[in-house]
């Protein structure tokens, strides 16, 4: 009896494991490339690996939308699409809402809705105001606080999120605005969530920063007119509370920074600054202890490099470089860093991976093991594989 129990109990976890192997399990391929019918830009994964979301901007004629995409048995599949203007999505956690941003709106979508396809996903919406350009969002771990960037507005909207599910989704759930430099964009949380890392494209003029940079998407230009971007470091307890002081300090971060990426133990941050073409390195615990000193050091990568991502518990930091003001509408490149080597003499690349035209976005899976990338120019998703990529 007890061997018969044994064997059953086996059985069902070997039926257990097989399941979740039938969502992650590896692809034939070290690299898959799915064709979307839009623009990806965002990419969002549910904890299980089973279902992928892509935001599709509107553009060239192409769709756009939220993707759903089915994981299983190492292939993944466009399952639908959602008739949505979005830009930015991140999912709660309690995996049961999408929320995107996109244009002058903040909407929220039914998880279990746009995986089923059943009924209409969306649970709601409202407008975070006029002419702002919603393009990224983040939520603080206990879905309590959701924090949108909003490029042209040139701040950071703080938002109730469970005031704002409580009553239906209405505005007055919106707590205030995080002043912020031109052109924010990244919001990445520290371990411990008492600090929100963002990116300002370029320095206020107000911050009487010295011009070191030359426009962009402008190579007649030869002049330093602009002044660096910022690392923002936002104190989140405040921000619930009193938004507009909520930024603690501010620290230049290169030409144009835009995507941002955190080590796994939350020592270090990775900017990747598209107007230097390169990937900037900074001591968290400097950032305001030590503002002058919090920079490790810059790895040169390819050209605008937009996306990043810290790989192999921290040992590895990839950037997509997008080329985005080159003209051309081809096939650029991800390059492998070794993060040991930010700060040291000697090149940090250790590595190169084909992509599709401007990759745009990158996400790593929750159990490290896939890397997304959202390539905006060739309208493609690639899975890739992290335990092979070094030997591509």
């Amino acid at each position: 009896m007890i061997a018969r129990i044994s064997t059953l109990g086996l059985l069902l976890l070997t039926a257990s494991l097989q399941a979740q192997e039938g969502c992650t399990g590896r692809p034939a391929s070290p690299v898959l490339t799915v064709e979307l019918p839009g623009h990806p830009f965002g990419i969002a994964e549910t904890a299980d690996g089973c279902s992928i979301f892509v935001s599709m901007a509107p553009g060239s004629g192409k769709g756009s939308g939220i993707a759903v995409l089915r994981r299983q048995a190492g292939r993944v599949e466009l399952a639908r699409v959602v008739n949505l203007q979005s830009l930015g999505i991140v999912l709660s956690h309690d995996g049961k809402l999408l929320i995107a941003t996109g244009d002058d709106r903040v909407s929220f979508l039914d998880v279990e809705r746009l995986i089923s396809g059943r009924a209409d996903p969306t649970l709601g919406w409202f407008s975070d105001g006029p002419r702002r350009q919603s393009i990224w969002a983040n939520v603080t771990s206990d879905d309590r606080l959701l924090f949108v960037s909003e490029e042209s507005a040139a701040e950071i909207t703080v938002i109730d999120l469970r005031r704002a599910r409580a009553s239906g989704f209405h505005a007055d759930a919106i707590i205030g605005k995080i002043p912020t430099g031109h052109a924010p964009i990244a919001l990445v949380f520290s371990p411990d969530e008492k600090w929100l890392f963002s990116t300002s494209q370029v320095a206020m003029k107000e911050w009487n920063w010295p011009a070191a940079c030359k426009p962009e998407g402008r190579p007649n230009v030869t002049e330093a007119v602009n002044a660096e971007g910022a690392v923002l470091v936002i104190d989140v307890a405040k921000a619930a509370t009193d938004p507009s002081n909520a930024v603690a300090k501010r620290v230049p971060a290169g030409c144009s920074p835009v995507r941002l990426a955190r080590s796994p133990s939350g020592d270090r941050i990775y900017v990747t600054a598209r107007n230097s073409n390169a990937v900037i390195a900074f001591e968290t615990a400097k950032l305001l202890a030590d503002p002058e000193h919090a920079r490790l050091g810059m790895a040169k990568v390819g050209t605008a490099p937009v996306p990043v991502a810290v790989l192999d518990g921290g040992k590895t930091v990839v950037a997509g470089n997008s080329n985005r003001f080159g003209g051309a509408n081809a096939n650029e490149s991800l390059t492998l860093l070794d993060a040991s080597k930010f700060g040291q003499t000697g090149d940090a690349e250790i590595g190169m991976i084909p992509a599709g035209a401007f990759p745009r976005d990158l996400r790593l899976s929750a159990d490290g093991s896939t890397l997304y990338l959202a390539n905006f120019g060739s309208s493609s998703l690639q899975v890739m594989d992290v335990a092979r990529l070094r030997s591509k």
